[in-house]
């Protein structure tokens, strides 16, 4: 997908109202089924995908809005994972091989940067645990801005990396 391109619906009105009326265990209404139906769609691309690749930059030391309003879509009960009362949270989706690239102004590949920390990478790890997918693997390019050596230091790391991924991929 590409989520600048591609529709997302708002998180907002009749699909929020369908999120808490299967939280609570009630019927849809017309338009919930209808805004719901969005949703299906969109995380049944991702549930039949063989493998995910998440290529994104990082913003203010996480991700950009429109990679948060896909997962804010596509983590709904029921479609992407469940809570059970005796064991909590479960995940719906079957675990497969995924790539994120995570691009950033600073490098961020050693941990902090100047005393800055990379939430997006935890973030992302753990969200995407939360609904099945475990096989995660992170190629950080960084940084992307300023003197040109370095630039091409981390594109020259993080191309060495995928192909490296790519070879079981």
């Amino acid at each position: 997908m590409n989520l600048w391109k591609d529709h997302l619906p708002e998180f907002e009105g009749y699909i929020l109202e369908a999120k808490y009326a299967r939280l609570g265990g009630r019927a849809f209404t017309d338009s919930q089924r209808d805004s719901f139906a969005i949703a299906e769609r969109i995380a049944v691309r991702l549930s039949l995908a063989d493998r995910v690749l998440i290529s994104t930059p990082m913003w203010n030391f996480s991700i950009p809005y429109k990679l948060k309003q896909w997962l804010d879509v596509i983590i709904q009960p029921e479609l992407t994972f469940r809570f059970d009362p005796a064991k909590g949270y479960l995940p719906l989706l079957k675990d497969r091989p995924t790539i994120v690239v995570l691009a950033s102004g600073s490098d961020f590949v050693t941990g902090m940067n100047r005393g800055r920390i990379d939430m997006a990478t935890p973030y992302l790890r753990e969200v995407l645990r939360f609904i099945g997918i475990r096989d995660v693997r992170f190629v950080p390019i960084g940084p992307t801005t300023g003197p040109a050596e370095p630039i091409r230091a981390a594109r020259e790391s993080a191309h060495r990396r995928l192909a490296e991924i790519a070879a079981s991929f």
